[in-house]
């Protein structure tokens, strides 16, 4: 007997349709679902899904597992019914986002902003840069994503700090950040957004980073008090890249747009060529896993 799976596009479908003892079925978002939701135990919601979860989960009287596209869950947790599993794409979009933080700090170091301007202006702006080598990296987030950094940022003979939920060998507990953060050149947030982390890089957060140092936000916006953050940015005290932000799309006229000292890209860090394909294998392997009567690697358990 096999495992009816609804996945939002044809590339679930195919990733799907190779795993033993599944069946994928294909559902448009948005839209009546398909008369083989009645059977489903398993759905993959669209990724980065903005809609309300819960109406759709109601229609699925035989739902025992949501596997998600992102490795971000924090629109799902609590809205999954009682009893049914939770499972993010942890591994999937980590190599990615590292590598936007990477180009995030060597946009800022080396003033690639400027020599753009500086292009599109016709000027031959020559100067001297800041540079990666020799930087200190805190990375707040020792999960996949912040080890996916390491491994990228050590070949620039730059070194990084893990800094997560608990100590453990090689990996800093969260509660030894008011000691840790001025002694870095750069802090990279990639924790997940819970109760906890919301509004963790606050006012005084950032008053304990060294000055001139350079705030990375590849997490979640609402992880920063944005409020703080363009205090500092405005003082020229700190810099920052941000991939996500708080609000969210950040709305035409947003003083963030115009504060100094500031490199933002609008949540692009895991889109780009083959993302789907990476999510899918994931994915593929952790219904896999549930197909066989095993619990899925990357389920949600409490602030996950």
């Amino acid at each position: 007997m096999s495992v009816t799976v609804l996945v939002p596009d044809e590339t679930g479908v195919r990733a799907l349709s190779r795993v033993e003892g599944v069946r994928p079925v294909r559902y448009e978002p948005g839209q009546p679902l398909p008369a083989e939701a009645a059977e489903a135990e398993v759905i993959v919601p669209r990724f980065l899904q903005t809609t309300d979860p819960g109406e759709v989960f109601a229609q699925l009287p035989a739902l025992k597992y949501v596997q998600l596209l992102s490795a971000g869950a924090e629109r799902f947790v609590g809205a999954v019914p009682d009893g049914v599993l939770l499972s993010t794409c942890r591994g999937a979009h980590g190599g990615s986002t590292a590598e936007w933080a990477i180009g995030a700090l060597l946009s800022i170091y080396r003033d690639f902003p400027a020599f753009e301007r500086a292009r599109q202006e016709g000027r031959w702006d020559f100067h001297a840069t800041d540079t990666l080598q020799d930087k200190k990296v805190l990375v707040v987030g020792a999960g996949d994503l912040g080890e996916q950094f390491r491994r990228r940022l050590e070949p620039f003979d730059a070194t990084a700090t893990m800094v997560g939920r608990t100590a453990r060998p090689g990996v800093h507990g969260v509660d030894e950040l008011p000691e840790l953060l001025g002694g870095f050149d750069a802090v990279l947030v990639v924790v997940p957004l819970t109760e906890r982390t919301a509004g963790l890089v606050d006012a005084a957060f950032l008053a304990r980073m060294k000055d001139g140092a350079v705030l990375v936000n590849a997490a979640r916006g609402a992880v920063v008090d944005t409020d703080a953050l363009l205090a500092e940015l405005r003082s020229g005290r700190l810099r920052a890249a941000l991939d996500v932000t708080e609000p969210e799309p950040l709305p035409e006229g947003h003083p963030l747009w115009t504060a100094p000292g500031l490199f933002i890209t609008p949540h692009v860090a895991g889109s780009c060529t083959g993302h789907t394909e990476r999510a899918y294998a994931v994915v593929a392997a952790e219904v896999a896993r549930y197909a066989r009567g095993e619990r899925p690697l990357n389920v949600v358990t409490g602030d996950y």
